[in-house]
Parts: C-alpha cells; sequence; structure tokens
C-alpha cells in the first residue's frame, strides 16, 4: 500500500471544512512534500512528523513522502494537522489499515516524542464535522472534554501517536486512552456581584433591569464613583442562564482562542467582556495578519460587552461597533480571505460628564473649560449613541441615598426579567425574533403591532421636532413594549412610551 488517507479540519473563523489528508509513498530521492495551502505552522509539520515517527520506531528518513491537503484551495491554518498526517503517512506505509481511518477525523499537535498535544479551536472543528456527518474523531486527551460537548459523535481521546496506530491497527472499538463519557463541570462557578450592593440610584436600576428584560444597549453618565461600573458589572446576574446551544456558541469562541478545559464552563452565565480603553480596533472587532481571530465583541457573543470611560477609546474602535450593534455579527475583511464572526451582545457603556468627572451638578469644582467638556463627549459620535436605547444619568451618590432602604437583589429583578422574557418569547413565537430589541421597526409600526396615535403621540412630535431620529423612534418603541412586559400588561400604554423616551436622554443625534 503507497497511499493513505484519512481526514481532519480546517477553520475560517467559527466556520470549518472536513479536509482530506492524503499522503503518497513514492520512489525516488528522499523528501517530504506538503501542499494544499498551509500556513507557517503548518507547513512545519513533516519535520514533527518525521522527529514523532523516528521515536516510535518507524524512520521516514529514506522515504520520499507526498501529502496533500485537499480541497488544496483552502488555506490550512495550526498545528492540529500534525496528527491526521502522521495516520495517513503510516496508512500508506502499511501500519494500519485503511478502511479503519478513512472516515474519523484526527486533530492535534505532535511533540518530537509521539505525544499528541492539545490544540486551539477542537469544539468549533468538531461542531463542523458532527455537521458534515462524522461520527468519529480523535482528538487530544486534553481537548477530549470540550469534543464531548458536541452530541451525535464518538471522540476518542488519544495521549500518544505510538498507542493510535496500535488501536488501529487491531480494529479496537475505542482508539484512545480512557476518559469520562460525559463532559465535567469544568469550573467552580464564579461568585456573580450582587445588585443589591448598590446604593440608590432608583433610574440607573430601573434602566438596567429594562436592559436586561429586553436585550437593550445601555449608556450610563455619571461622576466617578456613582455606581457606573457596578450597575454594569451586575447586569449579567438579572440576566437569565443562556441554553445549552448558547452555551456551545460562546465555548466555541473561546475554545478558538485557546482557552484551556479547566477554564470551560458550561455554567450557563452569560459572559461579561470589559476591555481596556487602548484596546485597538482588531482587538474589539477581530483581526489579525494570518489567522483572523476574533475580537471583544464575539467574545461577548450571547453576553454584555462593557466599554468603560468610553470617551478614551479610540474613534476608530467606538465607530467600527455601528455595524455589528444592528446585524449581529462582523465582518473581518483581509486580502486573501472574509472572516465572518458571530457578534450578538449588549453594549454597556459608561463616561464621566467631562475629563475632570466633576462637570455635574452646580459644577462647582469642576476644571474643564467648555469646549473641552463639548469635545470631551462629542468623542461618543451622534450615530453610535443613536443605536443606544437606553440612555441614563447616574447622579452623584448623597447622604440620604446611604440611609435609604437597600435596594433589591439580583434574584427578585432575575425573576422579573426572566417573566418578561418569556411575555416576549410567547409574543414573537413563529418569527426570527425573541426579544423585543430583536425586532425591526417597520414591524412595530406597521399592521398589527401598530400602537394607536393617542400612545404614541410623545413620540410623534419628538420625531416631527427632530428630537428623535426614526432610528430613535423604533427604539423608543422597542423599550416602550418591553416597560409593558415588566408590567404584566399586553401593549405599551402612553405612559409607557413616555418612560421609554424619558430613558432615552437627548445626546448628539445622527443627521
Amino acid at each position: 500500500m503507497t497511499f493513505g488517507r484519512t481526514r481532519s479540519v480546517t477553520l475560517e473563523g467559527l466556520a470549518g471544512s472536513v479536509v482530506e489528508v492524503e499522503a503518497h509513498l513514492s520512489g525516488g530521492l528522499p523528501a517530504f512534500m506538503l501542499g494544499g495551502l498551509p500556513d507557517t505552522a503548518c507547513a512545519q509539520s513533516p519535520n514533527r512528523v518525521k522527529a514523532a515517527a523516528a521515536s516510535i520506531g518507524h524512520s521516514l528518513a529514506q522515504s520520499r513522502i507526498t501529502v496533500n491537503l485537499s480541497p488544496a484551495s483552502i488555506p490550512k491554518n495550526g498545528s492540529g494537522f500534525d496528527l491526521p498526517i502522521a495516520i495517513a503517512v503510516a496508512t500508506a506505509l502499511g501500519l494500519v489499515p485503511p478502511e479503519r481511518v478513512g472516515d474519523v477525523v484526527h486533530l492535534g499537535e505532535l511533540g518530537l516524542d509521539g505525544s499528541i498535544r492539545s490544540v486551539r479551536g477542537v469544539l468549533p472543528a468538531v461542531l463542523c464535522a458532527a455537521r458534515a456527518g462524522c461520527r468519529d474523531v480523535a482528538v487530544p486527551v486534553d481537548n477530549a472534554a470540550e469534543a464531548r460537548i458536541v452530541p451525535d459523535i464518538r471522540v476518542h481521546p488519544v495521549a500518544h501517536l505510538a498507542d493510535l496506530i496500535a488501536a488501529h491497527a487491531a480494529g479496537v472499538e475505542t482508539l484512545g486512552v480512557s476518559a469520562p463519557e460525559r463532559a465535567p463541570r469544568l469550573s467552580v462557578a464564579k461568585v456573580t456581584p450582587d445588585l443589591a450592593d448598590v446604593v440608590g440610584q432608583e433610574e440607573a436600576r430601573t434602566a438596567l433591569e429594562l436592559a436586561a428584560a429586553g436585550g437593550h444597549h445601555l449608556f450610563l453618565l455619571g461622576p466617578p464613583g456613582s455606581g457606573k461600573t457596578m450597575l454594569a458589572e451586575r447586569l449579567v446576574s438579572i440576566l437569565p442562564r443562556l441554553s445549552r446551544e448558547q452555551s456551545i456558541d460562546v465555548l466555541a469562541v473561546k475554545s478558538l482562542l485557546g482557552v484551556t478545559a479547566a477554564e470551560l464552563s458550561l455554567e450557563g452565565l452569560p459572559p461579561f467582556v470589559a476591555p481596556h480603553h487602548s484596546a485597538t480596533q482588531a482587538a474589539i472587532i477581530g483581526g489579525g495578519s494570518s489567522a483572523v481571530r476574533p475580537g471583544a465583541i464575539t467574545l461577548a457573543h450571547h453576553g454584555v460587552l462593557f466599554l468603560d470611560e468610553v470617551p478614551e477609546f479610540k474613534a476608530a474602535a467606538l465607530q467600527s461597533l455601528r455595524q455589528p450593534l444592528e446585524s449581529g455579527r462582523v465582518v473581518v475583511s483581509r486580502a486573501k480571505a472574509s472572516v465572518q464572526f458571530p457578534a450578538r451582545f449588549q453594549l454597556v457603556m459608561a463616561a464621566n460628564p467631562c475629563p475632570c468627572g466633576l462637570g455635574f451638578g452646580k459644577g462647582v469644582g469642576c476644571s474643564c473649560t467648555p469646549l473641552a467638556k463639548r469635545g470631551y463627549l462629542g468623542r461618543i459620535s451622534g450615530p453610535l449613541l443613536d443605536r443606544v436605547d437606553l440612555q441614563v444619568q447616574v447622579p452623584a451618590i448623597t447622604r440620604s441615598s446611604l440611609a435609604g432602604h437597600a435596594g433589591e437583589s439580583s434574584a427578585t429583578v432575575a425573576e422579573r426579567v426572566l417573566a418578561a422574557r418569556k411575555a416576549q418569547a410567547e409574543r414573537w413565537a413563529g418569527t426570527p425574533w425573541r426579544l423585543n430589541s430583536e425586532v425591526p421597526g417597520s414591524t412595530l409600526r406597521r399592521g398589527r403591532w401598530r400602537l394607536s396615535p393617542s400612545v404614541t403621540t410623545d413620540i410623534d412630535r419628538s420625531l416631527d421636532r427632530a428630537q428623535l431620529t426614526l432610528r430613535g423612534y423604533d427604539r423608543v418603541m422597542r423599550v416602550a413594549w418591553t416597560v409593558a412586559d415588566l408590567g404584566g400588561r399586553l401593549t405599551p400604554t402612553r405612559d409607557d412610551v413616555g418612560t421609554a423616551l424619558t430613558l432615552r436622554n437627548q445626546g448628539p443625534v445622527a443627521a
């Protein structure tokens, strides 16, 4: 036998393609040639395969080997092709029966001693293999837990190349070492901050509850120490837990970034991502020169992206959020390829009123000039603010606030949020939408969901006076439906619409 074939997976973002790994032995001068658009790490695979083969007693030094990764027109990234290349070569050498490995997907990096090491992106790769109809996948032991999250596919954890070749040759049912059949809870659940810790700030707490109930974006403006960051950090504590499908989406992103199995969790807590204000545009939306990697907005998929001190972020990074906020996905284009990542997140922004932070109330202690104040908040563009449903002033804490009663706990608020989300799920059943924030404005302005003019008179007047854009009009309508859901009403009242309009602070507006 001079030909061997097995399978692997190449990833382009979170999307993958099954790759046929073919190896051929021929006469001639010794060589190990690899084709099929490998990147630098993949192109070095022949050296690792030769060393690993020699370590287990099968020298390839005198062989002329040609390996093709098909389809050859798709780029192949990473060291995860080491193991399938080694198995295809072993099949060509006659060490492994070809019928045993032809339909098995192999993923893993080889050590020079033949050990099989973990690689990035195993979870999305196994998801791709399962969707393509593959039924068996061999992965490194350290990646077995995340691979077993995927249903309807047999996962074989493998630790050493010699053991895997022997298992294939013997025709045994289980290829690798024994491992738990059930994906364990891989991390201790984090202690989530409680909303009861926040002192006062009734309006901001109301806005936070509305944001959680309807999936709305939120902007908090207030002086230092008023509780903006505390409120934002507690948003995830009142959000419903993720479904299993959503959890797998979140874990797939983490797997692509190389998060170890010990850090993965199926607890269902929505992700909370808070990049530093020095983050670049590529760090926010994703990018990279060779392999395009996801950014903060994809890490926050099904969760919360918190931008603290938002005026300090680079203008290009902020402007790049506009399209993902509307579409729920981001497309990163490079000369060789365009990669799409999911980005369905809730945006929470926080800012001080001015550079010194003391420009609130009468502004007695503020040392900023009027020009500096305008320029500071002017760094947040009108088109970006226009996409934020709730824009709330967070006043400084007073002594009377400290003496007031304690606020509700996260558990209490979460119950109301869950009830409101159930009402939305029932209302939008049979449609692509599940939350009020996802419903197109045209749907709310026409047909059975259109509110009577007597209910919308306030926002109609604001639209006529150019105090609202049409996008802002639609977002107020969405918030009004969420206010009604939290109140247990079937449709919004004029007061609900007024509350939604009041919670949309009038800042710079897009033209």
